[in-house]
């Protein structure tokens, strides 16, 4: 078979009233969208109309009063993308859940169930969970450790994957004619036994039309990376800049293949916000409109919550920005390091490195032909597979849908028509084979 060429992937990321603090406010955006079931489906249909990936739906499970509005109040993501499953045939649905105060068994049927609900789109964005207050919701009095968390991440993964194979592809009979459902020789249990968990199996629930959902993980840290090599299908992680992008890119490809993986088979899609209007000039306006003057107070919460939600009001404002020791290393600690690394090589203030860190990622601000020219060159020149797009008003996602995506698709870099219905088919990943019958065939 010849080799296909390679073009962008895009994600939509739907975050109802906004995971930015100030976003909530524009005029096309409900107050309770994060709650609209309605709101959803529509996101995702515009996204589905121009052929996107995937949706993909964030999550944690520890707020404060000062966090983000979408934080405070929105729908759980599985619920949330079965219903809409239905709304959609094509798109890909990805949802995030943490593997350090979840069990594998209920993730494993969760997620199974999805993806027989929408023919085969599922995906799971495996986190580890970097807030410490989460522990208080799930009876723990601290937090799990930073490498405990993601030996377990590990553990869980392989327990709900080896689930999902509870069941060969043929092991349903169901010939009614001779009473026979199902071949018991095509059911195989579990039996794990490990450092976290004991889970006996079967799974009761089939494999779908795409064997089993696609992974991703987001980890930008040493742990978070040596996971995503070994297991990731799709990476989210975030990154500052262009020389970031490639130098992350280039060493989880490597990753990759050392750990005996084929690194085309795990795309990037760090998400971005673009922000597109007619002319450059105009587009960098509304950037200064929206984002230049970001209320002090809320960039601080928000500059602390890879740090747990460390009150960084306590320091000047106008001064370096604080030594903070290991602070940060037991919650997001890919972000929180590169928080403080980027302080430290810039020079940045407390100030500067609030408002630096609140802002959305603006490389891609422009008109049409500047975003779909600097989305290019990320993806040709090595930094990406494609992008994870920020939906937040609809005439913004519009202008990306409308203006940008017919340009990368005049230049071959991105379908007019989906030639598959399920995620992995999308992504241009394999189907997954049973590892009971391809121990089966070893045999023969």
């Amino acid at each position: 078979m010849p080799t296909l060429p390679r073009q962008l992937k895009f994600g939509a990321i739907l975050t109802g009233v906004g995971t930015a603090q100030n976003e909530w406010l524009h005029p096309q955006i409900p107050g309770d969208a994060s709650v609209d079931i309605d709101w959803y489906r529509a996101q995702a249909q515009q996204a589905e109309a121009a052929k996107f990936d995937l949706v993909f739906i964030v999550d944690s499970p520890y707020i404060t009063p000062d966090s983000a509005p979408h934080f405070l109040n929105r729908l759980e993501p599985l619920t949330l993308l079965s219903a809409i499953a239905g709304a959609t045939s094509k798109i890909g649905l990805v949802a995030t859940l943490t593997t350090s105060y979840t069990e594998p068994f209920n993730v494993a049927r969760q997620f199974a169930s999805l993806d027989h609900i929408s023919g085969g789109r599922a995906g799971w964005n495996v986190v580890t969970t970097g807030l410490e207050g989460a522990a208080g919701n799930f009876g723990r009095e601290q937090h799990i450790d930073h490498t405990e968390r993601y030996r377990r991440a590990a553990e869980h993964l392989e327990v709900v994957q080896g689930l999902w194979d509870s069941y060969e592809d043929d092991a349903f009979v169901r010939d009614k004619q001779n009473k026979v459902f199902l071949d018991p020789q095509r059911q195989h249990r579990l039996d794990h036994h490990g450092e976290f968990f004991s889970v006996t199996g079967p799974l009761n629930i089939a494999r779908s039309a795409q064997g089993q959902p696609v992974i991703f993980q987001a980890g930008i840290s040493e742990s978070g990376r040596g996971l995503a090599a070994n297991y990731a299908e799709g990476i989210f992680a975030g990154v500052g800049n262009f020389e970031d992008a490639q130098a992350y890119y280039s060493d989880i490809k490597k990753r990759t293949a050392a750990a005996g993986r084929n690194p085309d088979h795990v795309t990037i899609l760090p998400g971005i916000s673009p922000i597109i209007a007619d002319t450059n000039e105009q587009a960098q306006a509304i950037d200064r409109e929206r984002n230049g003057e970001l209320d002090l107070n809320k960039a601080l919460v928000q500059l602390g919550r890879p740090f747990n939600y460390h009150d960084f009001s306590q320091y000047p404002l106008d001064e370096p920005f604080p030594d903070l020791g290991d602070l940060g290393s037991n919650g997001y600690r890919g972000h929180a390091e590169n928080i403080k690394q980027v302080a430290r090589d810039q020079g940045l203030t407390l100030r500067q490195a609030a408002l630096r860190f609140a802002k959305p990622f603006s490389s891609f601000v422009g008109s049409p032909k500047t975003v779909a020219d600097e989305i290019e060159r990320w993806f040709v020149e090595g930094a990406v597979d494609g992008f994870n797009i920020h939906v937040g008003a609809p005439e913004d996602f519009a202008r990306f849908t409308d203006q940008v995506l017919p340009l990368l698709r005049a230049r071959g870099l991105f379908r007019s028509e989906y030639s598959h219905s399920t995620l992995r088919g999308h992504l241009g990943l394999p189907v997954p084979v049973n590892r009971h019958t391809a121990a089966r065939a070893a045999a023969a």
